[in-house]
């Protein structure tokens, strides 16, 4: 597959295309595209969850007053599912959730490794590793933060007899150049933004011969509130993407459970009938974000919510307040919100592939040969991009 062309287009439409997804959806009071407001105010709540619950639908139903979608998909969709299946004795898997199982197994099966020895990289426990080495892998080298998963992961290595051994690091301060070695095959599942960049440049320059990792949030960087491309293309393009715009790229998420559902339901509409508030009782028209609070306080009032709220922005409230209006107006607002979000959500996709081929790039750049397929279903996670490289 040609990445770089794919790159390129990719690049060009969303550049094309900032308007409908680089803004911050809570900023806005009213639907900010004119050439939207029929499709968008035509949306019955339950129309609107089920496009949001099916992007392809949505794909669809805005394809005609935004002329490039049916390109941005295609460009989307260009990634193939890796159809493997892997199976483990039970006492392997003892100890690891339904869904986090499930993702193990179908990455270690496509990534099967029985020859070079093993990095594996901010390896928890190492499950990874372990299901690696019942696969054939016959060295694996496990590296992890915390040193209590250290002993854990060591004490189940030894008690099923497999060659693993740790070391406790931070990757991201601490010099691992005897860890990353040429003659080695560096894997990662789900290592955080930083995380698995420092992977990729550490193996770049010992020259490790094989890299397998799955990317995961993209917007856990160091000290930089916009993203650094790494790739030579990508940082010849006028893409500007801040932290908020990388989140976006995350937010296609397994169905959660109904109580977390209506517990962040409840969140947003306070969260903005305060910032509704606070805009009259200052005067500016701007949104000013709230500092994050435990989820038990969305078991209180909103009244109370916006008292806390208060304190944390140094803001003295006027008497007589009707919190039930700003309560009605959040709940306006809410709606508001999720339309806006619904156009917004036609691009997180897109995006991450910009993000996965930056990647894809970068690696090709530095003399790699470089395969990207999807290891699972999205229904596992959505975050099912492998990325595998092979040093020329």
């Amino acid at each position: 597959m040609n990445y770089l062309a794919h790159f390129q287009q990719l690049d060009q439409i969303l550049i094309a295309t900032r308007q409908y997804w680089q803004l911050l959806a809570f900023s806005q009071n009213t639907l900010p595209w004119p050439q939207l407001f029929d499709k968008l105010n035509d949306l019955s709540s339950e129309k609107l969850l089920e496009l949001e619950k099916n992007p392809d639908l949505s794909y669809v139903y805005f394809s005609d007053v935004i002329p490039l979608l049916p390109e941005l998909k295609k460009l989307t969709d260009i990634f193939s599912m890796v159809k493997k299946e892997v199976e483990f004795p039970f006492w392997l898997e003892a100890g690891i959730k339904g869904r986090k199982l499930a993702q193990l197994k179908s990455f270690v099966a496509a990534v099967d490794e029985t020859e070079l020895p093993v990095l594996e990289w901010c390896a928890g426990k190492g499950h990874l590793g372990r299901m690696l080495a019942f696969k054939g892998t016959k060295k694996v080298h496990s590296v992890e933060i915390q040193p209590h998963l250290c002993d854990q992961g060591t004490a189940l290595a030894k008690n099923f007899h497999m060659n693993i051994d740790y070391t406790q690091a931070d990757v991201l301060q601490d010099d691992l150049s005897q860890q990353i070695k040429q003659n080695q095959h560096a894997v990662a599942l789900h290592a955080c933004g930083q995380l698995h960049q420092t992977l990729m440049r550490q193996a770049v320059l010992s020259k490790t011969k094989k890299l397998s990792f799955s990317p995961c949030c993209y917007h856990l960087m160091q000290d930089s509130e916009h993203y650094q491309a790494m790739s030579y293309e990508g940082l010849q393009s006028e893409l500007n993407l801040s932290n908020y715009d990388l989140k976006l790229a995350l937010q296609e998420t397994v169905t959660a459970a109904d109580r977390i559902t209506q517990k962040r339901t409840i969140e947003v509409e306070w969260r903005l009938g305060f910032d509704q508030l606070m805009r009259d009782v200052t005067g500016t028209d701007t949104y000013i974000s709230v500092p994050s609070v435990s989820k038990s306080m969305f078991s209180t009032n909103f009244e109370a919510f916006c008292m806390w709220a208060a304190d944390k922005k140094s803001l003295d409230l006027p008497n007589n307040i009707d919190f039930e209006s700003y309560y009605q107006k959040g709940k306006a607002r809410k709606k508001i919100t999720e339309k806006i979000e619904l156009v917004r959500h036609l691009f997180r996709r897109p995006i991450e592939i910009w993000l996965i081929l930056d990647r894809a790039l970068y690696l090709q750049n530095h003399g790699y040969h470089v395969y990207v397929n999807q290891f699972c279903d999205k229904q596992v996670t959505p975050r099912n991009i492998l990325i595998q490289a092979y040093k020329i």
